[in-house]
């Protein structure tokens, strides 16, 4: 299993809608990232630059972030559009972040 971080930019002003969405997340969206071998997520949010810190352990091939071609992934990407920075197809602005220290 490895490890996987990377960094996405929320739009100012809407953390409390962020989490709002991510505290009433879609039992399809749950089942999606646990079947796709993904556990143990977390999203840090840095409120001085409004840059979110994902990070995510992975049994399989992809990362949440490599589910776009599901359709419920990319309904969700439509739903978080408003609040977040995204490429055009709505998927988020996602930039892979580099292990540089674990201390198991």
């Amino acid at each position: 299993m490895k490890r996987v971080a990377f960094k996405m930019k929320l739009k100012p002003g809407f953390k409390a809608e962020y989490i709002k969405r991510h505290n009433e997340v879609w039992a399809e969206i749950v089942e999606l990232i646990k079947s796709s071998g993904i556990s143990d997520y977390s999203i840090f949010l840095d409120e001085e630059t409004n840059t979110l810190f994902g990070v995510q352990k992975v049994s399989g091939e992809v990362s949440s972030q490599g589910l776009g071609s599901v359709a419920s992934q990319q309904k969700w990407w439509d739903y978080m559009s408003d609040i977040m920075e995204v490429n055009p197809d709505n998927s988020p602005v996602s930039i892979p972040l580099e292990e540089v220290f674990y201390l198991a």
